[in-house]
């Protein structure tokens, strides 16, 4: 029976070099090949186990060896596998990047075969070794097992109880940093090891208990077909015992474990995820990992991965919605819409991308591209000799809070030669309950470089009425959701009239979304 070989993966885009030392190191090990660094990572994702070395040359296209030793660096799972930088004789400067980026060893060029095989015979045994020493049992601070050390009993009890269903169970303190900058590390730690104490005692059918991370602790339990609130609201309780000034929230994600064939960290990762869904939401203190979470992530990815092509393929594309006046029934205007047409998945509606847009930051690019268009459209309108008609455009929370903003708005309009009052801003009634003082100042910067102020979404808030006495708006957009709901009770006509009302003794204009029938109307 042949014995496996250690892996060893080469990365280069010279493929002279990768057969060199394919030819080397056949002998002693299974050697994987890779053309640059993106390639690399997408070995790494199936393989990253089973390296024990990476040779990694520097200079390469799509990824090169100094944007790969980044990403290892930030990725806990890849930052464990040394990386051997090959390296010219006279490439001293690119050596001590390299080591800055935690590239463990070199080797020059041209290669020598015999020191090659040393040197990394020497480090794999130095890793294997250090590798020992990082299963140390105990976290220091809170006496439970350590992240390493949890995992590998983790798959130890796994294989060795094939019969038996357990869970994973992570625990998260909530803003757990703001107990360090308020309090000191002094009082944090003493928190971390209260949660730690709760969570090795308090879990039924508790097999064993690790700290996986900075306020991140993990059991893994006996399986168990439902939990209750109740449980996980008991050890939240008994933390807010602690002695300091300050409300702490504690969520917990569950991973049944039914895919053992998976890493026993990635168990973990999955629970956290789980915690993740609920940050944020009142009441909830636990939550299952599913598959709708992983899709989120991986259709999140997705997106990420497409968004800037997108944008430069020009597949965000701008539609118009008209607005009509009711008395004239004449074209009042318009409001500049985005729709992503993707290629390969057709038409994409606004909630499945606006959302992760305004959380990745990648909204204020689209914000620009969309501004763009329109007043290009606008020039176009123009230049055909039809009447200038006002558009509004979406200012998104981020964009609103930029100071620069009236100056780069105003140079676009310089640009196509359109006046600013026909390009309206759409500011959220959402922005301005978040930053009221903020929001202000920034509209009134807005306004007095000549733009017409929409508040939109108005009715979707709880400072309604103060908003349109403190802000400076031209025009008041009702939510069509507030509309039709209002409609449907009792005595509603007299609230929409009231707000309408109220809005003209302001000397607003109003806008309704949604009046598509005779009985809206």
């Amino acid at each position: 029976m042949k014995l496996a070989f250690k892996k060893v993966l080469v990365v280069d885009d010279n493929v002279i070099n990768r057969l060199l030392l394919q030819k080397i190191l056949q002998d002693q090990y299974e050697v994987i090949q890779a053309e640059n660094g993106q390639d690399a990572l997408n070995i790494l994702t199936y393989e990253k186990e089973k390296i024990s070395v990476i040779l990694l040359d520097i200079v390469m296209p799509t990824m090169d060896g100094y944007e790969f030793l980044s990403k290892r660096q930030n990725d806990s799972h890849l930052s464990n596998i040394p990386v051997v930088v090959t390296t010219q004789k006279d490439g001293e400067e690119s050596e001590i990047k390299a080591l800055k980026l935690g590239a463990n060893d070199f080797l020059p060029k041209p290669y020598n075969g015999e020191i090659i095989k040393h040197r990394l015979a020497n480090i794999i045994t130095f890793r294997e070794s250090a590798a020992f020493l990082r299963t140390i049992e105990h976290d220091e601070l809170t006496g439970v097992y350590s992240k390493n050390f949890f995992y590998k009993k983790v798959g130890d009890i796994l294989r060795e109880n094939p019969q038996k269903d357990y869970d994973i169970i992570v625990s998260d303190i909530v803003n757990f940093k703001l107990i360090n900058d308020n309090y000191g590390t002094k009082i944090g730690d003493d928190l971390l090891r209260k949660m730690a104490n709760i969570m090795s005692r308090e879990r039924p059918k508790k097999v064993l208990c690790g700290r996986i991370g900075a306020d991140f602790f993990a059991v893994l339990v006996e399986h168990n077909d439902v939990y209750t609130e109740d449980i996980f609201a008991q050890a939240d309780a008994e933390l807010n015992s602690y002695p300091v000034e300050m409300s702490l929230t504690v969520r917990f994600g569950v991973y049944a474990v039914v895919d053992r064939t998976i890493e026993p960290g990635t168990m973990g990762d999955r629970a956290i995820l789980a915690v993740e869904s609920i940050k944020g939401v009142y009441g909830s203190y636990f939550a299952y990992y599913d598959d709708t979470i992983r899709q989120k992530l991986l259709k999140e990815q997705n997106i990420t991965d497409t968004m800037e092509m997108a944008l430069k393929n020009e597949e965000f594309v701008v539609y118009f919605q008209p607005k009509y006046n009711l008395r004239s029934e004449a074209l009042a205007g318009a409001e500049a819409l985005v729709r992503w047409l993707n290629p390969n998945k057709g038409l994409i509606l606004p909630n499945d991308f606006i959302p992760f847009f305004e959380k990745n930051g990648f909204i204020t690019t689209l914000d620009s591209y969309v501004w763009e268009k329109t007043c290009q459209i606008m020039r176009k309108w123009l230049d055909a000799g039809l009447p200038p008609i006002a558009i509004s455009v979406n200012v998104s929370r981020i964009d609103v809070y930029n100071k620069e903003l009236p100056n780069m708005l105003l140079d676009l309009t310089q640009k196509y030669g359109i006046e600013p009052q026909y390009l309206h801003l759409e500011i959220t009634e959402t922005a301005y309950t978040e930053n009221p003082n903020q929001i202000i100042e920034s509209v009134r910067r807005l306004s007095a470089a000549g733009f017409m102020i929409e508040m939109d979404d108005f009715g979707t808030g709880y400072s309604s009425l103060t908003m349109l006495s403190d802000l400076p708006i031209d025009i008041l957009k009702l939510d069509m959701k507030f509309i039709k709901n209002e409609m449907q009770k009792n005595g509603s006509k007299n609230i929409l009239s009231f707000i309408i009302s109220l809005a003209k003794w302001l000397g607003l204009l109003v806008i309704a979304e949604g009046v598509e029938t005779k009985e809206l109307i």
